[in-house]
């Protein structure tokens, strides 16, 4: 009987958590934040990890910027509405119900249909990639800090990869298993290298045709928004997990990235072997506690490519008591004190998910303003007094 009131009394708890209003923590930067999001398709190249021989690629992309003050005062739902209910069908119901949050009742700070921010005549581009098959908009929190630090934050959800992708238009498009990045890493060596090189290749032809597109954006917006505030010769990129290795390797194969960041993501493919010739930085969650020849493999290929990055460019750091697993928004919405407190008992959450997210946007724009807006400044210092997390490896 305590068990099956004790089990009420969680759910009850959880339900209760679930319909409460949350707010994603605030920028940190002077700049207020606007949203964009486009349906661009690649009239030009097929989409190579559609199920559908002949598909064109097709992407949702949704642009973060700094935003012009007083134009607006409509703060935009965290996603879209027709995106929130397809995003509900596929979770089910105890998912949705009980051990997330309820998506209509988290708020963002960005603004809808405001215009760029005049304080600047053009801002540094940063691309950003999700983990895996996460969509693009679980990484809100630190887009809006970079933004609101003076960044166009470009992520995009991709088709057939992304978990869902709602188009405007209202058609769903849902992963499919031979794009699922996470069975791919559980295959065996040569093969999981393979399967990796695959989706590496699918990931970062993408990103080089978001940066043709957001080109053209610049030269000629129809709305005028973005005509001329970009700044496309200072380009960064950054990604967390699967994202963090299409990251590097994009800034190994495309020489429009001017500087890149792996949050927490094994590289995988050329980038290993030949190495970046740019600024960029490993930020990975604490590590110190794993074990095991497969770590120690993805140790040595970071390694590699540290040891090989422009002396005055580059960085290799840890966030102690940090998890993979909440350098997305789940570490602000993570839900239920009872799971918190479980989890820092079992040792799988060490720091507050939202003091991890406010060490990883420092460490980000940090990083980016000293190599997208610096001009001959001294390599950026690690740690902060007020980041005492931050631990320096090499």
């Amino acid at each position: 009987m305590l068990g099956v009131l004790g089990v009420a009394a969680l759910l009850g708890s959880l339900w209760l958590e679930h319909r409460t209003e949350i707010t994603l923590p605030a920028p940190t930067g002077p700049l207020a934040v606007g949203r964009a999001i486009y349906d661009w398709t690649d009239d030009a190249n097929l989409d190579k990890l559609a199920p559908v021989p002949g598909t064109k690629r097709e992407l949702l992309v949704w642009i973060w910027y700094p935003a012009a003050p007083g134009q607006s005062d409509a703060v935009d739902d965290y996603l879209p509405g027709p995106l929130r209910t397809a995003v509900e069908g596929d979770r089910g119901t105890l998912l949705t119900k009980f051990l997330t949050r309820d998506l209509s009742k988290i708020h963002t700070h960005s603004v809808r249909n405001s215009g760029v921010s005049p304080q600047q005549r053009s801002y540094p581009v940063v691309i950003m990639r999700a983990g895996a098959s996460l969509e693009i908009w679980n990484y809100s929190t630190l887009a809006e800090d970079l933004a609101s630090h003076g960044y166009v934050v470009v992520g995009f959800d991709a088709p057939y990869r992304t978990f869902t992708v709602a188009f405007p238009d209202g058609r769903v498009m849902r992963r499919i298993p031979e794009n699922n990045a996470e069975l791919c890493l559980e295959r065996p060596g040569q093969e999981q290298d393979r399967c990796a090189t695959k989706l590496l290749t699918a990931w970062t032809s993408d990103i080089a045709f978001v940066l043709d597109r957001l080109g053209q954006l610049n030269a000629s917006d129809s709305s005028g928004k973005f005509t001329g505030r970009l700044d496309m010769t200072r380009v960064g990129v950054f990604g967390h997990s699967f994202g963090g290795a299409a990251a590097a390797l994009f800034c190994h194969e495309d020489s429009r990235c001017k500087a890149g960041i792996d949050v927490d993501g094994a590289p995988y493919g050329s980038v290993v072997q030949a190495g970046i010739d740019r600024p960029f930085m490993f930020l990975l969650s604490d590590h110190s506690h794993e074990s095991g020849p497969e770590n120690s493999q993805v140790g040595a290929n970071i390694q590699s490519i540290y040891d090989r990055l422009p002396a005055d460019g580059k960085a290799f750091i840890e966030i102690r008591g940090a998890n993979h697993f909440l350098f997305s928004d789940d570490g602000a919405l993570l839900k239920s004190h009872i799971v918190q407190r479980t989890l820092r008992m079992l040792g799988i959450v060490g720091i507050d998910g939202r003091r991890q997210l406010a060490v990883t946007a420092y460490c980000l724009s940090t990083f980016f303003d000293t190599y997208l807006k610096g001009t001959g400044a001294p390599p950026p210092k690690f740690p902060s007094q007020l980041y005492p997390e931050v631990e320096v490896l090499q």
